[in-house]
């Protein structure tokens, strides 16, 4: 499998540096699509704050992708719904350091449906 990033430089705004216009995918074998995870434990309670629950979507999201035998690197597109627009900077940079420099499609929406005590849920798709 490749991937190929697509960032236009002309004609069209520019990606900033934490994410990329699109990623074309080349020869996958298999694709995963993930729902939205939250960051809930596995007795599906709450993290208490929004960073134990970014803490625990991105480990919730890499053990989703260690059962298929996938990591972090094969994701190729994702979204986050977030309760606040206020969690937006938590949420990049919890992608970031997530993904390092696996940068990737992303788009962050503020969304109202969330359950009271689910700050940001993410949802991935991934291709190995």
């Amino acid at each position: 499998m490749e991937l190929v990033k697509h960032s236009l430089s002309a004609g069209i705004y520019a990606a900033t540096s934490d994410y990329i216009h699109a990623m074309e995918v080349r020869n996958p074998t298999r694709f995963l699509f993930v729902s939205g995870t939250m960051g809930l434990d596995a007795e599906g309670a709450p993290g208490k704050d929004l960073s134990v629950q970014l803490d625990l979507i991105w480990s919730n999201l890499r053990a989703i992708l260690a059962d298929a035998g996938m990591g972090v690197s094969n994701i190729v597109r994702l979204t986050s719904y977030l309760g606040d627009a206020g969690h937006a900077e938590a949420n990049q940079n919890a992608r970031l350091a997530a993904l390092g420099d696996h940068i990737v499609p992303t788009t962050a929406i503020v969304v109202q449906t969330l359950q009271k005590d689910w700050l940001v849920e993410i949802e991935i798709i991934a291709a190995a």
